[in-house]
């Protein structure tokens, strides 16, 4: 018997932790809506929202449940021969519509779950797309990285051609050779903004350790600035609006509760009596009325009204900081913009274009190293520029996503 519970309990644990283990992406490389749909089905934050909301469903089973009643019985005397044995049943009955009213509360508090569960999912598609484009970014500096060396390298080369053919002082090979240093250093670092990058994108569905081996998006896919009509008609169904406008619905519930309580419930007996005594039996019919004299219910339905108050003044709120958060990332994104066509038009093109002039002059001897090396830090320069850009522009349509609800495009 001991071994088939010490069975019996080894097949639950390991039922149970089957159950709880995270969803691990594949070890490959990653799209967007893959790495939605992980977070989806393995973020423990929406996954305590949706026990939050299966809870309330209880609440609201439990609040439309009728009183049960109570069987009551009372004996007088310990003597046999004068002996007397009531029973009796008293059923609660709730007047005023108090149950009703009980289960409106209930269902308000069902309301609030479901928007904080669409809040939270909101949150969460915002935070994978950021820490996508992350990764994308992340990506993109370790590819710029590479290239940096490899000019640094070519740089060094060219200047140990030209000391050894006595056409340059050694002291420029130094320069090539502590430049490449430097960018080395650089890609070590991007090397572990990359690997920090990707262990936050997995973190986001419960993987402490990524799987995937790239992850696949188009950084220079520009988001679009919504129109400004169509983000004020999308202000009143932003998420935090909707878990505003919720509570406070549930809050004007609760109040309707309180007030309802003013109306006192009765409490119907009936049963029956026997008499050993007079020998005989004798039906009982009660009626039970609470008289109101000293607990008006005064106190519960200031507070209700008071918290309703601040309710609705929480709601007025929440339009605020949504529209002021919305207007503020609408600002960054079009800057943003305006900052990558800038630099992918005209400053990226020239940055180039002197970098090549320089790199080809100081080759025949035309330039010394220190406008080789200037002209490789200024084009360096403008890429990091233009990859800043395109991520700020990624994260400013994923707040923008964010605020309002809908998932951010890549």
């Amino acid at each position: 018997m001991y071994r088939i519970i010490l069975l019996l309990s080894a097949g639950l644990l390991a039922g149970n932790f089957a159950h709880a283990q995270t969803p691990e992406e594949a070890a490959a490389p990653l799209t967007l809506p893959a790495a939605l749909a992980l977070a989806e089905g393995g973020n423990a934050t929406l996954s305590a929202a949706r026990h939050e909301l299966a809870a309330q469903g209880g609440a609201l089973q439990q609040a439309r449940a009728l009183p049960n009643p109570e069987l009551q019985t009372v004996l007088e005397d310990t003597r046999r021969a004068t002996r007397s044995t009531t029973v009796q049943l008293n059923q609660l009955i709730e007047l005023g519509g108090k149950r009703g009213a009980r289960a409106a509360v209930a269902q308000r508090g069902e309301d609030l779950a479901h928007a904080g569960l669409a809040l939270q999912q909101a949150d969460t598609r915002a935070a994978v797309t950021s820490a996508f484009v992350d990764v994308l970014a992340a990506q993109e500096g370790l590819r710029l990285a590479d290239s940096a060396q490899a000019l640094a390298a070519r740089a060094s080369d060219i200047t140990a051609r030209r000391v050894t053919a006595g056409k340059a002082s050694p002291v420029e090979e130094t320069r090539a050779r502590v430049a490449e240093a430097s960018v080395r250093l650089e890609l070590n670092l991007a090397r572990s903004t990359l690997a920090s990058a990707r262990k936050r994108l997995a973190a986001l569905w419960g993987n402490a350790a990524p799987r995937f081996t790239v992850a696949e998006g188009r950084l220079e896919t520009l988001p679009q600035l919504p129109p400004g009509s169509e983000l004020a008609a999308r202000l009143e169904q932003a998420p935090a609006v909707r878990q505003a406008r919720s509570a406070l619905a549930q809050r004007q519930a609760m109040l309707d509760v309180e007030q309802r309580r003013a109306t006192p419930d009765v409490t119907v007996s009936i049963g029956m009596k026997r008499s050993e005594e007079l020998g005989r039996n004798q039906a009982i019919i009660g009626l039970t009325l609470p008289l109101p004299l000293f607990d008006r219910n005064a106190g519960n339905k200031l507070d209700a009204l008071r918290r309703s108050d601040k309710a609705s003044d929480e709601l007025a709120a929440a339009r605020i900081a949504v529209q002021t958060d919305v207007a503020a990332a609408s600002e960054r994104l079009a800057t943003a913009r305006l900052d990558v066509e800038s630099l992918r038009q005209d400053i990226l093109p020239g940055a180039q274009s002197a970098y090549d002039a320089a790199s080809k002059g100081f080759e025949f001897g035309k330039f010394a190293f220190l406008d080789v090396l200037d002209a490789q830090r200024t084009l360096l320069q403008a890429k990091n520029q233009y990859l800043r850009a395109l991520t700020e522009a990624q994260h400013a349509a994923a707040e923008i996503e964010r605020l309002l609800g809908t998932p951010a495009p890549l």
